[in-house]
């Protein structure tokens, strides 16, 4: 007889109630089937793969065994919780994933009732668990809180705050370490699975529970009693399991598990729900689980375009230009080996940053302090102290998060710390929780501190090198994508400092551009001339400080100005330029600030993105040609 065919499941859930209705062994095809339809998805239309793959049969298990959405769970980071959106009534629509107008990447409260807490950035879960608890004992409610933190969370300091103050609010909640190599602990399955079993067994808490109650009996000996039987208990785990900073605390520590055994999952899960206090239960999965090339792969296929289901291998782009950040990170190795007082530091992003060539070929120079940005920039600070320059390598979206340390440990100590922002402006798929929409802004508010924006790849080596030669806070800020394609030239030049360059002459209008906007005015121009207008290009390079010969220039020679960036409207390049035309009284000019709206802008591509907001070339000559009173004709538009 040939073996039985079985039935998909994955296709009867549309919630987790159809997921609950499941003989609890069922649970191991779901798994498989939510993995393979994982792998075929992301295939086609690229994303967070390896984090998901690893998180299969812990969504399973926590949606099987809890009652949601009245209990509620949280993801922490957000990437991991693919498997999370399969189940919860977004099958159909997971081709869409990232992207322009389809779901989120990660979670977001408007997208569904089960995204509990938005999450893109990472050691967020555990502190809006607690709030969550907090808010429901208030009520009088009594839903469960379980907070899902992994993937290198547990390295920011915030998850720490939020586990002693759970320890000390004592909330019932449950919090689920997801330890996939890239977290604190070693894998040691066999062991623990035992004794979890064990101690999350109901004979075994009857037991412990009896024993406490006859040691309450004793008038003389009780206290004694109960202290040695807690040292003894305390003992056993402290040998057996790696939670004693848990159990400190305050956490009730059940752990290492196989996060790949779907039914022991769900009973642990059973067991451990109704418990008081705060509960903590450490996974161990597999980053990449079930899909041989994530498994071999060195960040197990991490991030991905569209790939080849087969070999996990992406097309390749077919050369082209290389991307700002590689080009950035040839550049800070060639300074790192001609002086000897540059360093290189990342939260965690080695790969992103470009800062994993750094770590190869001069390892003494490179620091990977996990996903700690505040710890990172005070870090940076100590070593300025000591004479030496680090270049802060951090993406503009995590650097908001240690705002306060780039203004107090660094810019008012005036110490000579360089922050190179990767992923300035609108950064794609990964939408509003990563678009570096802000840094100009917060930024430009902080006294002291300098501020450039490269237009090309040259440029960018070159304000790299002048950052690291000139003394104080400074940042050069460059976008996610490749560059121009220029030919670069060996060794580095000096960019003046706060001066800007006109790139392109013209009559009647002035575009300033920072940044990769530059190039897009450029090609705003060309449109203008070929509807009978002249507008000058202007390469501001620095935000901060700002060219007030160049401005006092443009002034005298426009009566119609446009600032273009690639950031807020709200406080950035151009309102610093608004800022000082009224300082200066130039009433006579007609200013106009574009950039991006004060709203938050969702996924897609950058060039959807820019298109849509219209911050592209045609985009930026509609809004010169407006301020022109003429419209852009037809064929005008085609061309674009």
């Amino acid at each position: 007889m040939s073996d039985p065919v079985e039935i998909p499941l994955l296709n009867t859930i549309d919630d987790p109630s159809d997921l609950r209705k499941l003989d609890v062994q069922d649970l191991r095809q779901v798994s498989s089937e939510i993995r393979d339809f994982l792998i075929d998805a992301i295939a086609k239309t690229g994303g967070h793969l390896g984090a998901g793959l690893g998180t299969v049969e812990l969504a399973v298990a926590l949606h099987y065994a809890f009652q949601t959405p009245e209990d509620k769970i949280l993801w922490d980071v957000g990437h991991q919780a693919y498997p999370h959106k399969i189940l919860t009534g977004r099958r159909d629509r997971f081709h869409t994933i990232r992207q322009y107008g389809g779901i989120s990447g990660f979670l977001k409260r408007k997208e569904s009732i089960y995204d509990v807490f938005g999450a893109g950035h990472a050691t967020t879960s555990i502190s809006a668990a607690l709030g969550i608890a907090a808010a429901r004992d208030f009520k009088g409610e009594d839903f469960k809180v379980v907070s899902v933190i992994g993937d290198g969370s547990m390295t920011g300091g915030m998850a720490y705050e939020a586990m002693n103050n759970c320890g000390l609010l004592k909330k019932n909640m449950i919090v689920v370490l997801n330890d996939n190599n890239m977290s604190i602990s070693p894998n040691v399955w066999a062991i623990s699975n035992y004794f979890n079993e064990f101690v999350a067994s109901p004979t075994y808490n009857r037991f412990r529970a009896n024993i406490w109650d006859l040691a309450g009996k004793f008038d003389h000996i009780g206290d004694r009693f109960r202290k040695i039987a807690a040292r003894l208990e305390g003992g056993v785990k402290s040998v057996v399991t790696p939670g004693m900073l848990f159990e400190a605390l305050g956490f009730r520590y059940f752990g290492p598990i196989n996060g790949h055994n779907v039914v022991s999952l769900v009973k642990i899960f059973e067991e451990v729900r109704d418990w008081s206090g705060p509960i903590l239960v450490h996974v161990i999965t597999q980053k990449g689980k079930g899909y041989e090339p994530a498994e071999k792969d060195d960040m197990n296929l991490h991030g991905v375009t569209p790939f080849d289901k087969i070999t996990g291998k992406s097309p390749k782009s077919g050369g082209g230009a290389p991307s700002y950040t590689d080009v950035f990170a040839d550049a800070l190795v060639d300074i790192v080996k001609s002086n000897e007082k540059v360093v290189g530091i990342t939260a965690a992003m080695s790969t992103g940053t470009g800062l994993d060539k750094l770590q190869r070929e001069v390892p003494e120079k490179y620091f990977d302090v996990g996903i700690a940005e505040q710890h990172a920039v005070t870090f940076a600070a100590g070593m300025a102290t000591e004479g030496y320059i680090p270049v802060a390598t951090i993406y503009s979206t995590f650097l908001q998060r240690a705002f306060d340390q780039v203004l107090h440990d660094v810019a008012i100590q005036n110490l000579h710390v360089v922050f190179a922002i990767d992923r300035g402006g609108l950064v794609g798929a990964d939408g509003p929780t990563h678009h570096g929409a802000y840094d100009l802004s917060y930024l430009r508010l902080i006294p002291g501190m300098v501020i450039m924006a490269p237009s090309d790849e040259q440029e960018l080596r070159d304000m790299l090198y002048t950052a690291v030669e000139m003394d104080g806070p400074v940042a050069v800020r460059y976008p996610r994508g490749k560059g121009k394609g220029l030919e670069l030239r060996k060794g580095f030049e000096s960019v003046p400092l706060g001066k800007g360059v006109i790139v392109r002459e013209g009559e009647e209008l002035a575009i300033l551009a920072v940044g990769n906007m530059v190039p897009y005015a450029q090609k705003a121009a060309e449109l203008l001339e070929n509807s009978g207008r002249s507008a000058a290009v202007v390469n501001m390079r620095f935000v901060k400080p700002l060219d007030h010969e160049l401005l006092d220039d443009i002034a005298r020679r426009y009566r119609y100005v446009l600032t273009v960036e690639d950031n807020s409207i709200k406080g950035g390049f151009g309102s610093g330029v608004a800022e000082y035309f009224a300082e200066k009284n130039y009433n006579d000019i007609t200013l106009r600030i574009h950039g991006l709206p004060d709203e938050y802008v969702d996924h897609g591509t950058q060039e959807e993105l820019h298109r849509s907001l219209n911050l592209d070339p045609l985009g930026i000559a509609r809004t010169a040609g407006s301020m022109l009173g003429i419209e852009l004709t037809t064929a005008i538009e085609k061309d674009a």
